[in-house]
């Protein structure tokens, strides 16, 4: 078992650790779970660092189950523990998209799966974006095809807020384009197909693109400066 940096529980197997947080493989009653640690900040004041951390878990919490309620899958939140500042949640048995799309890139694409994909990222995205959530951090990484059912799954949503604004689901879009040209090119430009079903799914799709465009104008000038 892996024991947390930050104090003496064991959380389970580590599995990977960010920035901002250390993913572990765990056990809750039983059943194969995730836990999520938000650790502490060294630099900060240990009552303000408390107080972000456990706002910020809070926030992902909501986040999550909101996204469920708007018809978004993600895995259920099985435990909030503030002391520790962890989720546990459901462990998600299957690939994610960054794998799916690589096998592809590697092994030849299979037009009908890409598909079926594309049309469940567009689908999922619209109904939060509908909802009035943002992901926050939509790249190929943070999305599950389960096994058992081929369904896609969010994950991950540590950076996800609230807003109805045109601009900031805009930007969303834009993150997951930009993570797909830099990492998936290869798979040709699933994005067409992704943005096709947002536009399907969406009431508010037209605000949004026009945005949209406005953001790529603004990438594409940062590039050039750059």
């Amino acid at each position: 078992m892996m024991e947390s940096k930050d104090g003496d529980q064991s959380f389970g197997t580590l599995l990977k650790q960010g920035a901002e947080a250390r993913v572990f493989e765990s056990n809750f009653i039983g059943r194969k779970s995730i836990v999520k640690e938000r650790f502490s900040k060294k630099y900060r004041h240990p009552a303000l660092d408390s107080k972000l951390t456990l706002k910020r878990l809070n926030a992902e919490a909501r986040c999550m189950t909101k996204a469920r309620r708007l018809g978004v899958l993600t895995p259920a939140l099985y435990a909030v523990d503030p002391l520790l500042h962890t989720l546990t949640l459901e462990y998600i048995e299957g690939p994610a998209v960054k794998e799916v799309l690589l096998g592809f890139g590697s092994c030849g694409i299979e037009p009908k799966k890409l598909g079926d994909m594309a049309v469940q990222i567009g689908s999922a995205i619209a109904k939060l974006h509908d909802g009035g959530l943002i992901h926050g951090d939509l790249t190929t990484s943070n999305m599950i095809v389960q096994t058992e059912t081929d369904r896609l799954v969010l994950i991950d949503f540590g950076l996800s807020f609230t807003s109805t604004l045109p601009e900031d689901k805009a930007v969303d879009l834009y993150v997951l384009e930009r993570a797909l040209l830099s990492m998936h090119s290869t798979c040709g430009n699933v994005m067409d197909q992704i943005l096709a079903a947002y536009r399907r799914s969406s009431k508010q799709w037209s605000a949004t693109f026009n945005k949209l465009a406005q953001v790529r104008q603004r990438g594409r000038k940062r590039a050039m400066i750059g």
